[in-house]
């Protein structure tokens, strides 16, 4: 494992203070390893953020890479759902950015992740 990436869900519990995602963190950040955000995701889970100081406090980390949703990205978002049959773009454009980090997803919604990437590795909280 070469760090893990975050859906939504996994902001969430770190905001709210979940150990085990504190713990992940902190073992990420021992072995030097990337921590993956897609702009996507933080939108779904950023909503106060002079309130949500654990999440700020992640996305402006050295070890931490906030990945926007560019034309390429998007491209790739929009071909996997359609050969998904799904609809949710935030969750295919963390399972792109997985991928090419090639990292597990930190997600409290495996089911919907699984439906779109079976293969890849997930943390579920």
């Amino acid at each position: 494992m070469n760090g893990i990436t975050f859906d939504a869900g996994g902001l969430i519990a770190l905001d709210r203070n979940d150990r085990r995602v504190i713990a992940l963190l902190a073992r990420a950040n021992e072995l030097g390893q990337r921590i993956t955000i897609p702009a996507t995701a933080l939108a779904q889970g950023l909503r106060q953020p002079a309130r949500q100081a654990r999440l700020s406090r992640l996305i402006r980390q050295p070890g931490t890479d906030l990945m926007p949703l560019d034309a390429r990205d998007a491209t790739a978002v929009g071909l996997l759902l359609a050969r998904t049959g799904t609809s949710d773009i935030a969750d295919a454009h963390v399972v792109i950015c997985a991928r090419r980090a090639g990292q597990p997803i930190v997600t409290s919604d495996p089911g919907d992740l699984r439906q779109l990437a079976p293969d890849l590795s997930l943390v579920a909280l």
